[in-house]
C-alpha cells in the first residue's frame, strides 16, 4: 500500500471510530423497573402508576412499577441507589429521601444510602400534608383537636408510614409547636396507616392529599388543617396551620431520581421523557382527580430544590432526635 492510500485508510478508521464514539447510546432496549419505596395507596404510588403508563408509551418500552416497602422508603431507595446505572432500574421517591440518611445517623444504624449515591430528574408534586381524622370522631375542627390532646397527653395516637417518613416529621413538628403528646404508630407505608385510620387503630394522621382525598369525599375522614401557605384547591374550606397563627410548614413531594454514575445520555434522554409526562393529558388528569396537581421542576431547578430542602429537613430531623 503506497503512503497516499494508507493516508487515507488511516483518516477513514479514525473518522469511523469517531462516529462510533460519538453515537448515542442505545436506550432503552428493555423493560425498566420504577421502584416505588411504598406499598399502594400512598402518594408515590398514585403519583408514580400514571407516570410510569405515561413513560412507557414515550420510551417505547414497558415501565414496570414495583412496589418496595420497609424502614420509611429507605429499603425502596436503597436498592436504587446502589442499582447499576444503566437506567433501567428508576426511583418514584416522596420527600422522605432527604430525612433518611439523617435519621439512620441519630439512631445509630449503619446509613442505607447516601444522597450523592442518587441524583433527580424530575418533580412531579409537592402539596402539603393534611392533617386528617375519621369523620365519626368528636373534633369538627383543629381547636376541638387540639383542646383534647392537650387535656389527654398520650391517651390518643398517629398513624404514619414509617419513622422519620413524611409522615411522621409534620406531626412531630406540630407536638412540638403547639406542645401536646401523641403516641406515634409507625406503619409501612400510607396505604396501611389511612386502613389504620378508617379501621380505628389510629386516631389521627398527616397525610398528602392525593392519597386521602377520595377519603374525604366519601364522608369517611374529616381534614382538619395543613402544613401548607394558603388554601388548597381541592379543599379549599380546610385552613393552613400558618393562617391560624402556627408557623409550620411541610410539603410532601414526588419526584424521579436515578443512580448518579448513570450516563449523561440516558440521563438527558429520561429528562426529557418525564418532561413530556409532566404535560400528558392522561397523567395531568389522573394526579389532578386526586388532589395533588402537578408542579413540574425540571432537573436543574428540582436539584437546587432539593437541596435547599435536604438541609432543612436534616435540622427538624436533629430536633425530633431518637425514635424507638
Amino acid at each position: 500500500m503506497n503512503t497516499s492510500r494508507l493516508l487515507a485508510f488511516c483518516v477513514s478508521c479514525f473518522l469511523v471510530s469517531s462516529v462510533g464514539a460519538q453515537a448515542p447510546e442505545a436506550w432503552p432496549t428493555k423493560s425498566i423497573t420504577m421502584v416505588v419505596p411504598f406499598p399502594p395507596g400512598g402518594v408515590a404510588d398514585a403519583v408514580g402508576r400514571p407516570v410510569a403508563e405515561a413513560l412507557s408509551r414515550i420510551l417505547g418500552q414497558p415501565v414496570v412499577v414495583e412496589n418496595k416497602p420497609g424502614a420509611g422508603g429507605g429499603i425502596g431507595m436503597a436498592s436504587v441507589a446502589k442499582s447499576k446505572p444503566d437506567g433501567y432500574t428508576i426511583l418514584m421517591a416522596l420527600s422522605s429521601i432527604s430525612i433518611i440518611p439523617e435519621a439512620d445517623k441519630i439512631v445509630g444504624r449503619e446509613q442505607s444510602f447516601q444522597l450523592n449515591q442518587l441524583k433527580p430528574i424530575a418533580r412531579f408534586t409537592a402539596d402539603p400534608t393534611v392533617l386528617v381524622v375519621r369523620a365519626d370522631s368528636p373534633w369538627k375542627d383543629y381547636k376541638s383537636f387540639i383542646a383534647a390532646m392537650r387535656a389527654n397527653p398520650g391517651k390518643y395516637n398517629f398513624g404514619s408510614s414509617g419513622n422519620y417518613g413524611t409522615m411522621h416529621v409534620p406531626m412531630e413538628m406540630l407536638k412540638s409547636s403547639e406542645k401536646f403528646y401523641m403516641v406515634h404508630i409507625p406503619y409501612t407505608g400510607a396505604g396501611p396507616a389511612i386502613v389504620g385510620l378508617l379501621g380505628g387503630q389510629v386516631d389521627a394522621l398527616a397525610t398528602g392529599p392525593s392519597s386521602i382525598v377520595q377519603q374525604i369525599k366519601a364522608g369517611k375522614v374529616r381534614a382538619l388543617a395543613h402544613w401548607g401557605d394558603g388554601r388548597l384547591a381541592s379543599m379549599p374550606e380546610v385552613p393552613s396551620f400558618k393562617e391560624m397563627g402556627i408557623k409550620i410548614e411541610f410539603a410532601q413531594w414526588a419526584g424521579l431520581f436515578i443512580p448518579s454514575a448513570t450516563s449523561d445520555s440516558i440521563t438527558n434522554k429520561l429528562r426529557d421523557a418525564a418532561k413530556q409526562a409532566a404535560v400528558d393529558d392522561r397523567v395531568r388528569s389522573v394526579i389532578n382527580s386526586a388532589g395533588s396537581p402537578i408542579q413540574y421542576l425540571d432537573a436543574p431547578e428540582f436539584k437546587v430544590y432539593w437541596d435547599k430542602e435536604s438541609s432543612q429537613m436534616v435540622d427538624i430531623v436533629k430536633k425530633i432526635g431518637k425514635v424507638e
